[in-house]
């Protein structure tokens, strides 16, 4: 082959675009005509509403009224409310009964153990920065809310992920179920859990369970369908039974999977804090929760700053914890960062060996006087236990109590007055006759963008062109079922009454996603392709993705008034860290072998991205659009908080008024356009492999 030869590259079959397009085209022209000599059929038919609030509102009605008498609530509820209140109450105050130096310690410890000295120093850094921001015993708070969530994610989540990965059949069925959890939006069921639970703390550990448990589920039955049948054979070969084959094959095996499970179900328990605060579960989520109410974002980024901070401690802790072998007794290698400097490399590496070292001194003499020399590989554990209840001793003598309040460092007024000035000189901003700034950008966005998407939708678009046309989009991306389910899945939010307040929803939805793909497709190109570039957006992304998204919403606000613009901006901030991500990732798995073909051909850089790494990457790329559409569903109800309007605010209102009827029509519809959405970019991306 010379190189005149044309490069075989993976391009996507845009062929296969254009016969959907074509009937589609002449299905709107058909369409448009009938509706040009019937207006009545744009809108959804108000007669087709099958009326599910009212049933709802009256099954609401029986729960007040036979609460304190029914068996269902005296054997079963309230038994379960006051188990769950009694653990939240005892972890909360054995925590807050700790002296801070011994929690310190213990973290500080735990991080040593786990991942190094470099861990230690995060963890005792997080901790003292969230004691200088004077959130302490908030945070301890919240670290209890978490942990009696996450004890009964894993009490739960374990045995079921286990049964649908030994069983199918099962896994398929508790598929939608999961769906309709993990879309479904927060405070669609925080109204029938507050009916059930009543207010404060219980309900929002049981709303938190909701939210944290698909992931461990998934992850579980995953990880045991993913082991090797050959191991389970040759297990049953040895005649295994079955639970030995469980216990001593399989979930071994399937440990890594499970505990990324265990660790995706600590950071979406951890992103429920501020959710949980709206029916009083107290901690950071309230300062935030009442900081933003005031509007006084300096307080309300300290406590976003707490939550991100305590988010990735505990996600490093975490993922250091799946990477542990406990079998195998070789201390691990002790890495230094690239930033060291070379020259102390040998003396840093000897300092850190004696401290190894020392560190196992109590559990060599242990271990000696017992003639238990197994007990010598967990000298680190021996030896914190040690440390801790000698400082729990000293705090007899000493008295550490809380955190000291002289070692506070505040960020509230600078940032206040940050927030101000931006709002006074950047709201509005006169050049030579021009107007510019944050107010004329709403404006513009608002006139020129959303108004028009959301007529075309509402007042244009006639409802049949609406539906056949997702339905259409449906079977181009996954075949006639798909389509049939995504036409149904439309039909549906206008059977529940929500087509208006859907469309507008779905107009913000994909306004939004237009903006994101703009910021995320350009920035995930540039991070594949410069390795500081990488570097540099990694901790701005972790900080966008783990930051509560309530704390946007006040600078934001301030700047661009109240209304869809806002609710637009923090959906954008919050969904554009996965989409980055993956298209990173997708373009740096392109294989070096395609790279190194097209650069012996005399591709240019750009044209290798161009021609090799996205059509390559495609999948991955599309996946990303996947992930952000649900980021920005998620972000429907908080939109709807500020103005946004559509579903969100009906939601809001529902929750607001008491109306729980009203607030799951809402939330319904919601969780049907993710599924829609959700299912057309999954295939579409599956399509492309």
């Amino acid at each position: 082959m010379n190189k005149t030869q044309s490069l075989p590259i993976a391009q996507p079959n845009w062929r296969l675009f254009w016969p959907p397009l074509i009937a589609l085209g002449i299905l709107l022209l058909w369409l448009g005509l009938v509706v040009y000599r019937n207006p009545t059929w744009v809108q959804f038919p108000v007669a087709w509403n099958i009326g599910l609030r009212q049933p709802i509102d009256a099954f609401q009605g029986w729960i007040v009224v036979n609460r304190t008498t029914h068996p269902l609530f005296l054997y079963f509820f309230e038994p379960l409310r006051l188990g769950i209140d009694w653990g939240l109450r005892g972890t909360e105050g054995f925590l807050l009964s700790l002296p801070w130096i011994v929690i310190m310690a213990a973290f500080v410890l735990a991080g040593f153990g786990l991942g190094g000295w470099r861990l230690a120093l995060f963890c005792g850094a997080s901790l003292l920065l969230i004691g200088a921001f004077e959130v302490w015993e908030r945070s301890l708070q919240t670290f209890a809310l978490m942990a009696v969530s996450v004890l009964l994610s894993i009490t739960l989540g374990l045995p079921l992920g286990i049964f649908a990965g030994l069983h199918p059949r099962f896994d398929r069925v508790l598929r939608p179920v999961l769906d309709g959890m993990q879309t479904m939006p927060t405070f669609v069921y925080l109204l029938p859990v507050l009916l059930f639970f009543g207010i404060q703390r219980v309900p929002a550990v049981v709303a938190t369970l909701i939210y944290a448990l698909p992931p461990l589920i998934r992850l579980t039955s995953l990880g045991l369908q993913q082991v090797n049948p050959s191991a389970i054979e040759a297990a049953r070969a040895f005649g295994a039974t079955r639970w030995q084959v469980l216990f001593n094959v399989q979930l071994p095996l399937a440990l890594p999977v499970i505990m990324t499970g265990i660790n995706q179900t600590i950071m979406m328990a951890l992103s429920m804090v501020v959710i949980a605060a709206l029916i009083g579960a107290g901690g950071l989520g309230q300062q935030v929760l009442q900081s933003l109410q005031r509007l006084e974002v300096g307080r309300a980024l300290e406590g976003g700053l707490a939550i991100v901070l305590m988010a990735i401690m505990l996600d490093r802790l975490s993922e250091a914890l799946s990477q542990i072998d406990l079998t195998d007794p070789t201390p691990r290698q002790r890495t230094l960062p690239k930033w060291w400097p070379a020259a102390w490399d040998v003396s840093t590496r000897a300092a850190l060996d004696w401290v190894g070292r020392a560190l196992t001194i109590p559990a060599r003499f242990l271990a000696s006087a017992l003639n238990r020399h197994d007990l010598e590989r967990y000298g680190i554990l021996i030896t914190s236990l040690l440390i801790l209840v000698g400082l729990l001793a000293l705090d007899q003598i000493v008295h550490f109590g809380t955190f000291p309040e002289t070692w506070r460092w505040s960020l509230r007024q600078p940032t206040d007055l940050l927030v101000k000035w931006m709002r006074d000189n950047l709201f509005k901003i006169s050049m030579g006759g021009i107007v510019i700034g944050t107010g004329p950008t709403s404006d513009f966005i608002t006139l020129y963008l959303l108004n028009p998407l959301r007529d075309l939708l509402t007042v244009r678009l006639p409802w049949p062109v609406i539906v056949l046309g997702i339905a259409a989009m449906g079977g181009w991306a996954g075949g006639w079922k798909l389509a049939l389910f995504s036409g149904g899945g439309i039909f549906a939010i206008g059977l529940l009454g929500m087509w208006s307040l859907g469309m507008d929803t779905l107009s913000q939805i994909l306004a939004t996603l237009l903006f994101t793909i703009a910021l995320a497709l350009p920035l995930g190109l540039w991070s594949s392709q410069n390795d500081t570039v990488r570097s540099l957006l990694r901790p701005l992304l972790d900080f966008l993705q783990t930051i509560p998204s309530f704390v946007f919403l006040v600078p934001v606000i301030m700047l661009f008034n109240i209304g869809r613009v806002p609710g637009i901006i923090a959906a954008v901030l919050y969904a554009i860290a996965p989409g980055v991500k993956l298209i990173d990732l997708g373009l740096r798995q392109v294989s070096g072998e395609a790279l190194e073909a097209a650069r012996a051909f005399g591709s240019t850089r750009a044209q290798t991205l161009a021609k090799v790494q996205v059509p390559m990457a495609l999948p991955a790329i599309l996946l990303g659009v996947n992930q952000m559409i649900m980021m920005i569903l998620a972000m429907v109800i908080i939109s709807g908080m500020v103005g946004g309007a559509g579903l969100g605010l009906e939601a809001v209102n529902g929750l607001a008024r008491n109306q729980t009827g009203r607030g799951i029509e809402a939330g319904l519809a919601i969780v049907l356009l993710a599924i829609i959405m959700d299912r057309i970019t999954q295939a579409w991306a599956a399509k492309q492999n």
